[in-house]
């Protein structure tokens, strides 16, 4: 069976899959990535964890896997397949690409930005599915964004296209670690939530998934809490669809988790900020934690499909 090596790095795990053509997930596992033994090592796992699943898929379908993909958090240039910075993984300019490329006998491989890989996934596969124009963003430990336009994710001139984290809305507010003060993620990530519920249920320990369940059971200091980063959200978002003008508005990350608790406050609140801008769909992720492997598979056949036969 024709199939593709499929490897999402994370900070703490590596999600893997063998992807046939259409898109089936023919055999998925996970490991940790190991981080705590330095960034040699973590490329180390990487590449071991690589050469295990192309030796799998030659034994159980009989032949070897055609590409990988590989999405990787960080400054990524995709262009020469090099992971250029990553502070949770430690590393800095490692031409991974090549790396598992020669580990797997002159593979051909894709590497792309985690974020941007997922949204590839969601917008040909997922929510965004039939939508020529999308914007992607997960709500997670930060906040990033994914641009998609018919089909594929626009990466910008320098590979930093879609940092809607990083658009100021709160001037002055909370300090943000690229420099700013009053970024989006400072406010509106499942980390910014979670630190605000902490503080004002008193209990270190609570977490923006607890302060969910708060605010469905009508805690007025949870309401409060999650108010403000939606309000913040909303801010945010507006700015993006009046530069980006996106058909569908897809929500993903841990924050995404709390459904509609999270889903009509906002669309409510970024239908109140609009003006003259058309309001696009807004809806959950739908491929949760396996967007970043499919996005990886999804490099490797376009790696395939644009390939001069020779």
């Amino acid at each position: 069976m024709k199939h593709v090596i499929a490897l999402d790095v994370g900070g703490t795990g590596i999600k893997a899959a063998l992807i046939a053509d259409d898109g089936t997930l023919l055999h998925e596992a996970r490991r940790a990535t190991g981080r705590d033994r330095g960034p040699d090592a973590v490329v180390g796992t990487i590449l071991d964890f690589a050469a295990e699943l192309h030796s799998l898929g030659r034994e159980r379908f009989g032949a070897p896997a055609r590409a990988a993909g590989v999405a990787v958090p960080g400054i990524v240039d995709a262009d020469s397949g090099t992971a250029v910075y990553a502070a949770n993984l430690g590393w800095h300019d490692v031409p991974l690409r090549a790396l598992v490329s020669s580990r797997l006998g002159s593979l051909p491989v894709a590497l792309g930005h985690d974020v941007r890989t997922g949204g590839l996934a969601e917008g040909r596969i997922g929510a965004g599915r039939g939508a020529d124009r999308f914007l992607f963003v997960p709500l997670g430990t930060g906040i990033a964004g994914a641009i998609g336009i018919a089909g594929r994710i626009e990466a910008g001139a320098h590979g930093y296209a879609g940092e809607i984290g990083h658009i100021v809305v709160r001037p002055g507010g909370p300090a943000c670690g690229c420099g700013q003060r009053g970024c989006l993620e400072t406010l509106a990530s499942a980390s910014a939530v979670s630190r605000a519920w902490a503080a004002a249920s008193g209990d270190p320990a609570a977490d923006a998934a607890d302060c969910a369940v708060a605010v469905a059971s009508g805690d007025e200091r949870a309401r409060q809490v999650w108010a403000t980063a939606v309000g913040a959200l909303a801010d945010g978002l507006v700015t993006a669809l009046t530069l980006l003008d996106p058909r569908t508005l897809i929500i993903g990350g841990g924050l995404a988790e709390a459904g509609d608790t999270l889903f009509t406050p906002l669309r409510a609140a970024v239908e109140e900020r609009v003006t003259f801008q058309r309001l696009p769909h807004i809806v959950p992720a739908a491929l949760g934690d396996t967007a970043g492997c499919l996005g990886a598979g999804l490099l490797a056949w376009d790696l395939l499909a644009t390939e001069v036969p020779a």
